[in-house]
């Protein structure tokens, strides 16, 4: 079972998505042709196959327009359903629940389709023992979201933004004048529960950056070979990243270099939405 989000953390993204939808004047097809006290019961459904992630934005959604609705999860997130499975039942005022569905739909599909992409990253490496990670590469708004989702798929989030590692990359080698002199400032600086990562594009740079321990390197675009020998060099002496340019076709040959994680930024910038419908029962 995925530890859900807090409802504290979902509820601003939720109601900031409501407000655009409702604009002004709030649901006009909704309020010229459905009765003030109508109620509705209805149930999300699957259209394809897929992870589940984000029913709680669904629910929290028609929460916000009606306070008494019943929402009823038929699976939890984290779950495989296949096409044409119920998701959860909900029975509500009418005019809120029709007025809050896209909004529900959109998070609930968004989200299912990273947590799906990211099973399929996962699966794909199974048995290699390297662990799948997302990126920094999120909508912006909707980071803490997709990072929950990439877990519901059973990957493992890297930071979360900039105040929570140290992450060296080309354009902060380039203004410090070395590798092993950003890592150097960078381990001077950082607190005892921070960890520091350098991204290195060459074997050329492994040793220089090694020397000065940082916990992480990331090795960026290495070929099949180079990432091997990285492995090999390196030698348990930090933990290895491989990033850049992964795909679904290629993940599986990158984990058996024996790299400890493979980054993936795919998973939350170009996962498709899972299509999930919304019956009336």
């Amino acid at each position: 079972m995925i530890e859900p989000l807090p409802d504290l953390l979902i509820a601003p993204i939720v109601r900031a998505a409501l407000a655009e939808d409702l604009g002004r004047a709030g649901d006009v097809t909704s309020q010229a042709c459905v009765p003030a006290d109508a109620r509705l019961r209805a149930v999300f459904v699957s259209r394809k196959a897929g992870v589940i992630s984000g029913l709680a934005c669904a629910r929290l959604a028609i929460a916000e327009l009606d306070s008494s609705a019943d929402f009823r999860p038929a699976v939890e997130d984290g779950t495989r359903v296949g096409p044409g499975q119920n998701l959860a039942w909900v029975d509500a005022n009418a005019r809120a629940l029709l007025a809050a569905e896209r909004t529900g739909l959109n998070l609930l599909g968004r989200l299912s389709g990273v947590a799906s992409l990211t099973r399929a990253y996962v699966e794909a490496v199974e048995g290699s023992g390297a662990a799948i990670v997302d990126t920094r590469k999120t909508t912006p708004g909707l980071r803490a979201l997709e990072k929950y989702a990439v877990r519901c798929g059973g990957g493992v989030n890297h930071r979360f933004g900039l105040d929570d590692a140290i992450l060296i990359k080309d354009n902060h080698i380039a203004a410090c004048g070395s590798v092993g002199e950003a890592v150097r400032r960078a381990k001077a600086a950082a607190g005892h529960l921070m960890k520091v990562e350098v991204e290195i594009d060459g074997l050329g740079q492994l040793e220089e950056a090694l020397k000065y321990g940082p916990d992480v390197v990331m090795l960026d675009n290495f070929s099949l070979a180079d990432l091997a020998e990285a492995v090999r060099r390196a030698a348990g002496r930090a933990m290895l990243e491989a990033s850049g340019g992964v795909s679904l076709e290629t993940a599986r040959a990158i984990a058996e270099t024996g790299v400890d994680v493979i980054s993936v930024g795919a998973l939350t910038h170009s996962a498709n939405v899972l299509d999930i419908g919304l019956d009336a029962a």
